[in-house]
């Protein structure tokens, strides 16, 4: 059992400790706690809290869209890695557009590794701006100008497809980085708001949240899979490709325009205004305009370090590692093995397993944030990396030893990593908001998606020198 201080639920917590954890609320504990996260609570606050009254979520309106902007908040990056037969046509020396032919180069080698630094590097600072400015700039205002700053990139982004780059390949892989790099920090800034708000909201809200960013890789990997099969010439496969996610950034910005509509939403998110420290003391006047960082350390350090540690693991590994593992029976010129397999076996399945992991926190909750086991479960997924480096990781310049020398070897560890990331990386990332008091919950989220991206950015070096390693 655990030796941990039992867990205070705060006004907006949904969570209650299960079996596993030692501390059982009793009525008199719980009405206590109600009692002081009431205390917090303006006095002279005429609108209806979140306490008082619930409306209900109709027709899951709320969930759906949540949902959806979980999808937009990655789906940039999801979109860029995923496009891997585009990348290597632009910046290999192949002019053929219809050759299937993969001509490596030091560019086209290392991309995904540079792509990782290039998106992740940035992020952290975004993410310690929206901290700062969380209750200077309105959500609204942080999530829409980011979402615009994606949509002007990913369109000039589409125009350059059927542009010719073979002369100025140098040019172009620099201005894919700094590209990628202004997208991920905008992408952050915008998930990083929309964590803060789903922090007001029930659990089940920021689930759909996390859930949806799987989902995100999974409709990418899709989306790739179906261009490839469907357009002979690789850069009209790309351009259905990005033009999709176009269009799906535009439904995002159409989605956050609706979502202050709905009641549901509406009532949340006016009692989210009312019990903001930033906003307005008792006296009329601004209290913070930095929320306090240690209170929100104390609570949730823990929590933040598994969040850092699962996506330090997971990028390290992925798309470095898993989209260079190629089939045994690359050569035998089945497309299964040769144009199918990093797509099927690196992108869709660990996608598709991320998204089953995070939706699995929907129904199972386990371990609790108080507990050992948790940290404990995520310092044990520090296996998969040498798993999948004996894999048939291709080119092999100093680890030539290649111990799984079977395609069914990539498909099982590709999965436990999908897995293993989407349940113990959705947990903390949940439990975070809900055990800080109500008014620290925005800018509890905003402090786990930071260590989220700090993961992702250390993570992405590492897997710059674990492919060099290889």
């Amino acid at each position: 059992m655990d030796n941990t201080e039992p867990l205070q639920s705060s006004l907006n917590s949904s969570y209650r400790p299960t079996a596993l954890d030692d501390h059982v609320i009793s009525d008199d504990e719980e009405s206590e706690d109600h009692s002081l996260s009431a205390s917090l609570i303006p006095k002279n606050s005429p609108a209806p809290l979140a306490v008082r009254y619930s409306p209900e979520d109709s027709y899951c309106l709320v969930y759906i869209i949540f949902f959806l902007m979980g999808i937009g908040s990655l789906l940039p990056w999801n979109f860029f890695i995923t496009a891997k037969h585009y990348w290597l046509y632009k910046f290999s020396n192949n002019t053929d557009h219809s050759s299937g032919e993969e001509q490596s180069s030091d560019l086209s080698n290392y991309f995904e590794s540079y792509l990782a630094i290039a998106s992740t590097v940035p992020s952290v600072v975004c993410l310690i701006l929206n901290y700062v400015f969380v209750n200077r700039l309105s959500p609204k205002m942080r999530i829409l100008s980011s979402l615009f700053v994606i949509l002007l990139v990913f369109v000039i982004t589409t125009v350059l497809v059927k542009v010719d780059v073979s002369d100025c390949r140098m040019e172009f892989f620099t201005g894919t980085l700094v590209s990628v790099a202004v997208v991920s920090g905008a992408s952050n800034i915008f998930s990083g708001s929309m964590f803060g708000i789903s922090g007001q909201f029930p659990m089940r809200i920021s689930q759909a949240l996390i859930s949806g960013q799987a989902m995100g890789g999974t409709l990418s990997a899709v989306a790739s899979i179906v261009d490839l099969a469907a357009a002979n010439d690789v850069t009209n496969s790309a351009l259905a490709y990005f033009v999709t996610a176009d269009v799906f950034i535009l439904l995002c910005i159409i989605s956050y325009f609706l979502l202050p509509q709905l009641a549901y939403s509406r009532h949340y998110m006016l009692g989210s205004t009312h019990n903001n420290p930033g906003v307005m003391n008792e006296g009329g006047g601004t209290a913070s305009a930095v929320p306090p960082l240690q209170p929100i350390l104390q609570k949730t350090w823990v929590l933040g370090l598994s969040v850092f540690y699962v996506f330090f693991v997971s990028i390290m590994l992925f798309p470095a590692v898993s989209s260079g593992i190629q089939s045994v029976e690359k050569d035998s010129s089945n497309p299964w093995t040769t144009t199918y397999f990093v797509p099927l076996t690196s992108f869709l399945l660990y996608n598709f397993a991320d998204f089953c992991g995070r939706q699995a926190t929907a129904w199972l909750q386990v371990p609790g944030p108080t507990s050992r086991v948790l940290p404990a479960l995520v310092l044990c997924r520090s296996i998969i990396v040498p798993l999948l480096m004996f894999c048939n990781y291709q080119p092999r310049k100093h680890l030539h030893t290649v111990l799984f020398g079977h395609d069914v070897y990539p498909v099982v560890f590709n999965c436990l990593l999908g897995l293993s990331n989407g349940y113990l990386g959705t947990l903390p990332m949940i439990y975070g908001p809900k055990v800080v008091p109500r008014e620290l919950a925005e800018a509890t989220g905003v402090v786990m998606t930071f260590f989220l991206t700090l993961g992702l950015a250390l993570g992405s070096a590492f897997s710059v020198l674990l492919v060099h390693y290889i």
